[in-house]
Formats: structure tokens, C-alpha cells, sequence
């Protein structure tokens, strides 16, 4: 017969203690990089480069940090503020590269790198919504707050207009293309909101937003089946049919459109309630039920 255990939480203490234990000597290994007061400028420098390029991007932060402290106007001082957003943003401490990148722009306005500051504060702003488990589970990103995404646009556009040589640009004109259809799509699920609560004024003007503003997006039929719907509802009909025919001419095999000539919002996702699946898990599983 097995004995059952008759302190079942000493498993537990004995668990967190270890877990605080090696929560310290983490950090102890961590700050290590630091604890060195012998380096001169040079060293602090290069020591932080070598912890970089073995991918100690924390100690590195560390020691780019205590560079900045013991030296901020050395000769190596521009570069460690530059080394520090890179390895903030490898460290995934992306409000925390941000920042280093705001500080960059703003003492250094004239700097030859100041285009690589740009880019990763358009980086960081792109990544800095993304939650502890956004990699594991299926999260729409475009039903989230749009801030971040409209940061990260704002800093590549701002690449693109004032540095157009830039190594960057071409891969900062892709990452607008995903952030504009990303915003586009937001403005989709605020109309199908509205839809569904009956604000069908709210629910056309925003339909005619993403269609007046983001044109080429994936979001456009979307759009114009909302201003469909919307002003039917409203008894609105010239402007119904209206935007039936740009819907119909434009996207033909788009589903709210019947082969009969009909519309029926009801055959696209926009306008439908949420399965009891989806409101449950705060919309990240299962997919929205029919209205």
C-alpha cells in the first residue's frame, strides 16, 4: 500500500524555493558582464560587441548600459546607443527599443545611422503588441488596438520620405503594405460591430472609410458590401444600389453576391454574431456563428 504524502505542499515550497534560487543565480550569470570595473571604454565596448554576436543580447544590454553610465560622451558612446537598440529589440524588449530609438533621433538628428534608428523603432512598434503567447495561439493581430501598428507605419514612412537610399526601404515599403491591410481590416471588424448592434450610420461611414482610404487593400469588397448593407437598412436606396454596383463590377465572385443578381450579407462573415466558443475564449478559437 502506498503512503500517501502527508505534507502535500512541501513539493511545492521546496519547488518555488528552488525556482528563487535560480531566479538569483540567473541574474547573478546575467549581470555578470558588468561586474568587471577594470574595462576601460574600449573594452566596455568590446566585450558588449563579443556578448552580441554570441547572442547574450540581455548581458550585452548590461553591459552597453554600464558603457553609457561610466562614458557618455566617449568616443564609443553614438554606437553603444545604437548597439542598445539592437540588442533590446533581439532581447524581444521591444517598448524598451522604442525608447532607446526615440533617445537616438533625438540627440543625434543629424547622425549618418539615423535611418537604422528609424527602422527598428518602426520594428519594435510593429512587434510591441504581441503578447506572451501571440507565437502558440491563433490571434487575429488586426482585431487588436491599431496604436502600435500606426506607430510602426508613421517611423517607415518617415524612413522612406527622408531617406530613400536607405538599405532599409525596400523592406520597410513591405512591412507598410502588411500594416495598411492590417488596419483596413480593423476598420472591418469595428463596421461589423456596428452591424450587429444596429448603428448603421456608424456601420456606412466606416465601410466608406476603408474604401475611400484604403484602396489596393485586400478589405475594399468588405467595405463596400458594408455600405450595402448599411443604407438598405437606413432606407438609404440610391446609395445601397450604388455601392451594390461598384461591389458587383469590381467583385463579381464576391459571396454576398448571388448569381441571380441579389445581395445577401448573410453568405460573408460580416454582420454575424459570435459562437458561444469564440466569446468564451475571449476570440481566439472558433469561428463566428450566423446571424
Amino acid at each position: 500500500m502506498i503512503k500517501q504524502n502527508r505534507h502535500p505542499y512541501l513539493i511545492i515550497i521546496v519547488a518555488l524555493t528552488m525556482l528563487v534560487s535560480g531566479c538569483g543565480t540567473f541574474k547573478k550569470f546575467s549581470s555578470s558582464a558588468k561586474d568587471n570595473t577594470n574595462y576601460d571604454e574600449r573594452g566596455y565596448y568590446n566585450a558588449a560587441r563579443k556578448l552580441m554576436d554570441n547572442g547574450r543580447f540581455f548581458e550585452a544590454t548590461d553591459m552597453l548600459e554600464e558603457l553609457e553610465s561610466r562614458y557618455p560622451f566617449g568616443r564609443y558612446a553614438e554606437q553603444a546607443q545604437l548597439d542598445l537598440i539592437y540588442s533590446r529589440y533581439k532581447s524581444k524588449e521591444f517598448e524598451a527599443a522604442r525608447a532607446a530609438a526615440d533617445r537616438f533621433i533625438r540627440l543625434h538628428p543629424r547622425h549618418e545611422d539615423l535611418d537604422y534608428a528609424y527602422y527598428y523603432r518602426g520594428l519594435s512598434s510593429e512587434l510591441s503588441d504581441k503578447g506572451l503567447f501571440s507565437n502558440l495561439l491563433p490571434i487575429d493581430r488586426t482585431q487588436r488596438d491599431p496604436g502600435a501598428a500606426r506607430e510602426s507605419f508613421n517611423d517607415f514612412s518617415t524612413l522612406i520620405n527622408y531617406f530613400p537610399d536607405s538599405k532599409y526601404v525596400d523592406d520597410a515599403r513591405l512591412r507598410m503594405v502588411y500594416l495598411r491591410n492590417r488596419l483596413a481590416a480593423l476598420e472591418i471588424h469595428v463596421a461589423r460591430y456596428y452591424l450587429r448592434r444596429g448603428s448603421y450610420i456608424a456601420a456606412a461611414n466606416r465601410g466608406r472609410y476603408v474604401v475611400e482610404n484604403f484602396q489596393t487593400t485586400p478589405s475594399i469588397p468588405d467595405g463596400l458590401a458594408v455600405m450595402v448593407e448599411a443604407y438598405q437598412q437606413l432606407g438609404m436606396h440610391e446609395l445601397s444600389e450604388q455601392s451594390f454596383n461598384v461591389l458587383a463590377l469590381n467583385y463579381p465572385d464576391y459571396p454576398a453576391l448571388g448569381k441571380d443578381g441579389s445581395f445577401n450579407i448573410k453568405r460573408t462573415k460580416i454582420g454575424s454574431k459570435p459562437s458561444f466558443l469564440h466569446s468564451a475564449t475571449f476570440g481566439l478559437f472558433g469561428r463566428s456563428g450566423s446571424k
